[in-house]
């Protein structure tokens, strides 16, 4: 397609020219002639390209030739500010109101790209500007959280909508001219309404707040089997794998040779009898061989108290008297048991 070349007028902020260029093929469209007829209450000859080109210009350049491109329903007022009422059809007269897309004809074109260029009216974009700021900018402000640069945002954007909407400029096929009306005046046919709300609406951003910081997780890598800190042998051992605590005056010597580890046992024994009740017998002629598995080995968990008595082997080297065997012998040993 062959590129788009808009006049002067067209530009951002550019006043109204006061002549439409019209550009017209060396053959006219009977649907052209026929429009031109009607609209036009004094006859005026349309025999050439030249006399359609002329009633063509002068009719789109009026002060009148204002076409209503759109309609918009905007609120009046700001969200917080709107009338609250349970009958929908007066809370729709109270806060809304209607707008039209009023624009005039800059452009036509009936030869390379059979097209025909609309801008907006001065009062129809002062008209959205004011909407964007009182309204739009308003609502967005409110419905976004705050942050330092808020402000700052929004007043960006509202400065490129009032550059896009002056920038605006809608095109559509030639055949739209069908919809033109006396001194000029014309309304888009064929749904094309839509299609220029659509282009307004899509200029008016929201007002987007800045993403959330990326913070980065520092994870503390897994360590390996191998790892010597994560070795089996560097940690202690757990309650269930360790013997349980034991008294040293639980343990019984197995043999005579072999000395208790706890002095205060014995101690409190010998304190609690008295010389005339110990009665030493001799030592008896079996005795269990000399063992030293009692220093280095560690006997079982002992669930019920076992009671120190002395065995009559220990006793003889301890003790300077001797008596008879039938003074104090193992008949006697049930005894002192039950004392115990």
């Amino acid at each position: 397609m062959p590129p788009q070349l808009l006049p002067a007028s067209a530009a951002a902020f550019a006043p109204r020219a006061s002549s439409v260029n019209v550009v017209l093929g060396s053959k006219i469209e009977p649907w052209l002639t026929q429009t031109l007829k009607r609209i036009n209450r004094v006859k005026r000859p349309l025999n050439s390209v030249p006399q359609h080109q002329r009633c063509l210009t002068e009719t789109l350049s009026s002060p009148n030739a204002i076409w209503t491109l759109a309609s918009l329903m905007l609120p009046k007022a700001p969200e917080s500010e709107l009338r609250k009422d349970p009958n929908p059809l007066i809370e729709a007269i109270f806060n809304y109101q209607l707008v039209h897309l009023e624009a005039y004809i800059v452009h036509v074109d009936m030869v390379l790209r059979n097209e025909v260029a609309y801008k907006l009216t001065p009062d129809t974009i002062e008209l959205l500007i004011e909407y964007h700021k009182d309204i739009h900018c308003v609502n967005s402000k409110a419905t976004t959280y705050d942050w330092s640069e808020k402000e700052q945002q929004c007043k960006k954007l509202h400065e490129e909508f009032i550059q896009a909407i002056n920038k605006f400029v809608y095109t559509t096929h030639v055949s739209a001219l069908e919809g033109l009306e006396e001194d000029g005046a014309g309304e888009l046919l064929s749904g094309k309404s839509d299609e220029v709300k659509n282009n307004v609406l899509n200029l008016v951003k929201p007002l987007l707040p800045p993403p959330p910081r990326i913070v980065d997780v520092v994870r503390q890598q897994p360590l390996l089997p191998s790892s010597p800190v994560n070795s089996m042998w560097s940690q202690p051992p757990t309650p269930s794998s360790m013997p349980a605590p034991m008294d040293s005056w639980r343990v019984l010597p197995s043999s005579p040779g072999v000395t208790s580890t706890s002095g205060d046992s014995n101690s409190s024994i010998w304190a609690n009898m008295s010389m005339s009740d110990v009665h030493i017998s001799p030592t008896p002629s079996y005795s269990q061989p000399f063992s030293s598995a009692g220093l280095f080995y560690s006997s079982p968990v002992v669930t019920s108290p076992i009671p120190h008595l002395p065995l009559p082997s220990m006793l003889a080297p301890q003790c300077g008297v001797s008596v008879g065997y039938g003074s104090f012998g193992w008949d006697r040993y049930q005894e002192y048991t039950t004392t115990m």
